[in-house]
């Protein structure tokens, strides 16, 4: 997955919004640690966030519930997010990629 990200954002294929940034951010302890990250990623700018991503959030949230998927809020914006800009979720965890599988089945991703 690394190599894959490394590849990404030298072709300038990374996209990244607010609460992805805060999450990877939030609970890093080590202030120096917490800086470097900080600062690595305002390299990239924060993707805007509309009306129409969180309509797409609620639908998706109620397709995963209708499949018995439980999708956090931030996992489900995500995807709404990436299925707006046509784009690749790198990510090892489970939840979102439970709720990625339903999305997919349906063809909203």
């Amino acid at each position: 997955m690394v190599a894959s990200v490394e590849e990404a954002i030298r072709d300038g294929q990374v996209v990244i919004i607010g609460p992805i940034r805060q999450e990877v951010l939030s609970g890093i302890k080590d202030t120096a640690q917490f800086e470097k990250l900080r600062a690595a990623l305002r390299s990239f700018q924060d993707e805007q966030i509309t009306t129409l991503h969180y309509e797409d959030a609620a639908h998706f949230f109620n397709t995963c519930m209708g499949h018995g998927v439980q999708c956090g809020a931030v996992d489900i914006l995500i995807c709404a997010v990436a299925a707006r800009l046509h784009c690749t979720i790198l990510t090892s965890d489970r939840g979102i990629m439970r709720c990625i599988e339903v999305l997919r089945s349906e063809r909203l991703m």
